[in-house]
């Protein structure tokens, strides 16, 4: 399987060029490979691709299908070197989950989730969880984004984050409020006293001075949720930090319609704060809360032309 190896870092680099990260392609060929090594296969077959797929048993079919997607997009590079490799039909595993539905923070719910950190054991630990909630409610940052900042990616003095190489392979500027300008001074004071000899150069970091991982973040975001007393709305909503950012979007978005900002105008605005590809990603929102859905009926009611 070496050439197979060798066929595979050169594939990951030509699509790297590209702009892809694939981090999780990597991982994922990499077992690929050794599990047609372990079946002393020398070619790609459906057979071999979905039952490598379809493991473990007992997962989800989605993860099935993501799976399969991966192993098909390097058997076509593979196919248009050498025939002889199959590359699987589309649909023989279904590839997406069900869309999560979005749970639409409150500002009691954003300040439960911040005391609720404040009462955390660790001093450190707990002034990073109560910046981070803040952080991402008004900004509208994926936490990914937030946890990847650097100490140097924090313009406090310009009022500015700089996110760099982010999803899709984009950067941006965000600029702040004021007031999250101070907080964020605020905490560089209390992590530089609390840890005053840090072992990486992040803006937020954990207990051990690193920076803090993303499991480790789920993990602290669920213990805040359960002390905070907030509770799923339904088995496809429950609060989740990305949807801190949906609450951001939708929040902007209400409060352009009750000014009666013009929201087609600003909406490429949004979309560029927030890092989408394009305003369409950005229009998904507005079916999330129903009291948004509400104010862009009144509003075509209301226009010209419109029956009565």
């Amino acid at each position: 399987m070496s050439a197979s190896s060798a066929e595979l870092d050169r594939y990951l680099a030509t699509r790297r060029a590209l702009g892809f990260k694939l981090a999780r392609a990597e991982l994922l060929l990499a077992q690929f490979l050794r599990h047609l090594q372990t079946i002393g296969a020398d070619t790609i077959t459906t057979e071999s691709a979905v039952a490598w797929a379809s493991l473990p048993a007992d997962a989800a079919s989605s993860w099935w299908g993501q799976r399969l997607s991966v192993v098909r997009a390097f058997a076509r590079h593979l196919h248009a070197i050498d025939p002889v490799h199959e590359v699987p039909p589309a649909g023989l595993l279904p590839a997406r989950s069900p869309r999560a539905v979005p749970y639409l923070y409150s500002d009691a719910d954003i300040a439960a989730l911040m005391a609720a950190a404040r009462e955390l054991r660790s001093p450190l630990r707990a002034a990073t969880f109560e910046t981070l909630v803040g952080l991402l409610a008004v900004s509208g940052l994926r936490i990914g984004e937030a946890l990847r900042l650097d100490r140097d990616d924090v313009d406090l003095d310009e009022g500015v984050l700089r996110v760099r190489q982010t999803k899709f392979n984009k950067s941006r500027e965000v600029p702040l409020h004021l007031s999250t300008v101070n907080a964020l001074a605020a905490y560089a004071r209390r992590r530089d006293e609390l840890g005053p000899r840090p072992r990486d150069p992040s803006f937020f970091v954990s207990v051990a001075g690193t920076r803090v991982l993303y499991c480790n973040a789920h993990l602290g975001w669920l213990d805040l949720v359960r002390r905070a007393g907030l509770q799923p709305r339904s088995t496809s909503c429950r609060p989740r930090p990305h949807d801190l950012r949906h609450s951001f979007a939708v929040r902007t978005l209400l409060g352009w319609y009750r000014d009666g900002v013009d929201v087609e105008a600003h909406l490429p605005l949004l979309s560029t704060y927030l890092g989408h590809v394009h305003p369409a990603n950005t229009y998904w929102y507005l079916s999330a809360a129903p009291e948004l859905l509400a104010l862009v009926a009144a509003r075509l009611d209301a226009a010209p032309g419109s029956p009565s």
